[in-house]
């Protein structure tokens, strides 16, 4: 029984770090090569050049000395009373060396720019044209160092790709998710639209900019020939919406929410069990013969309202009532069990749930990073990437503001040894 099940023994989140895996011993990954300079604040970004850390990048945080917005908010740990940072700032921000400057100022601002005349790439996720008030851009930075990346997250992009009407716009994740159409199609059927849990409309964007840097610093190694690398949030989850942008260009389909179903497949969703909720998904023949033959209901395998993926999506509610009378009756345990390895099913997890499943620990996937000013470790996602040579992972924590200052700036060229290979 998981442990976020009713009647389980409640979790106790303060020995969450006893089923994480440790931190690495050094920084390791493909681009351990690779020198960032983070401009970055709030989540987009972070999490974009914390991607390239856990790769191995050696990334130096820029913060400003108030720090990066969500450095000082929670949650905190109950045992941490210096509040350094809270969980927000330190998910997105481990692997890097972080120092105060500000940009205002005319020796900070030659401090910068020798760390960017030595490093491979630049990354800022500030609104269209900050940078260039502080003279910065991305035509002085690359006069400089002509083997450059310049990246950027916004949220319409940068007018150098293409000037958008909307580029003076802030934007935050509900906003990306509400013009690209991710909340036009989320939601119950017939009910209130609503954004997804996590941020994509900051995750995602960040996620392609990591991608793009890459693939650009690739570029300027063999060519000597940096360039700019341009994300706009809404752009990005635009992308992510691609089957309501077909299904409008070849069928004059409008999607709109399905809840937990697909508008093409069936059955895919999610059902109640008597202590939870599961997801089974078997529109395939197969799956769906063999869920039937376990349900004991071999009728509905030629049954006409069900005999194949088309009329199963015609007679959604016909079929959904026929799982649902199934799966309301047994334990996610043993739906889990009769199923696993034959058909798609898995439990609906919550946070303590992650923490016990064999999967997740079998693959390291949760690691425990320590926290200054707690005893114990916090614990996040570790990289879901695994790589065989040169395996990405997590070696340090988030900076101190400030911490590596007198480190960083102390040497002529701005990059000393990055601590822990």
């Amino acid at each position: 029984m998981s442990p976020s099940q009713p009647g389980a023994e409640p979790a106790d989140h303060t020995r969450a770090h006893e089923r994480a895996a440790p931190m690495a011993d050094g920084r390791h990954g493909p681009l351990k090569d690779v020198r960032i300079v983070d401009l970055t604040q709030a989540l987009a970004g972070p999490f974009c050049t914390m991607l390239l850390a856990d790769l191995g990048a050696d990334v130096i945080k820029v913060e400003p000395p108030s720090g990066d917005m969500p450095r000082f908010g929670g949650p905190f740990m109950r045992e941490d009373e210096s509040h350094h940072f809270g969980a927000y700032f330190a998910s997105v921000n481990r692997n890097k060396r972080g120092i105060v400057l500000d940009l205002k100022d005319s020796a900070d601002r030659d401090r910068l720019l020798n760390l960017i005349d030595n490093a491979d790439a630049v990354v800022e996720n500030y609104r269209a044209g900050v940078m260039e008030r502080f003279g910065l851009s991305w035509e002085m930075l690359s006069a400089r160092n002509p083997k450059l990346v310049y990246g950027a997250i916004r949220g319409f992009g940068d007018p150098r790709s293409g000037e958008s009407p909307y580029s003076d716009w802030p934007a935050f994740d509900v906003v990306a998710q509400a013009m690209s159409g991710v909340v036009s199609i989320t939601g119950p059927p017939g009910g209130p639209m609503v954004r997804t849990g996590p941020s994509i409309g900051d995750l995602y964007p960040a996620t392609m900019a990591a991608l793009g840097i890459t693939a650009a610093i690739h570029h300027a190694q063999m060519t000597g020939e940096g360039q700019f690398v341009d994300v706009g949030m809404y752009d990005a989850l635009v992308a992510l919406c691609e089957a309501a942008v077909y299904r409008w260009s070849y069928a004059g389909v409008v999607s709109r929410p399905t809840g937990n179903s697909h508008p093409q497949f069936n059955p895919f969703d999610i059902f109640p069990t008597l202590d939870g909720a599961c997801a089974i998904a078997a529109p395939t023949p197969p799956h769906w013969s063999i869920l039937c033959q376990v349900m004991g209901r071999e009728d509905l395998i030629n049954d006409e309202r069900s005999a194949d993926n088309r009329v199963r999506v015609a007679n959604r509610a016909f079929v959904l009532s026929a799982i649902t009378e199934w799966t309301s009756t047994r334990t996610t345990a043993e739906i889990v069990g009769a199923l696993a390895g034959r058909v798609p099913v898995g439990p609906v997890n919550d946070a303590p749930a992650l923490f016990a499943d064999v999967h997740l620990q079998a693959r390291n996937m949760l690691v425990a990073i320590e926290h200054p000013g707690s005893p114990r470790p916090g614990v996040f996602p570790a990289p879901p990437i695994h790589m065989s040579a040169t395996p990405p992972g997590v070696y340090r924590r988030a900076p101190v503001l400030g911490e590596h200052n007198e480190s960083v700036l102390a040497t002529e060229s701005g990059w000393p040894e990055a601590g822990p290979e």
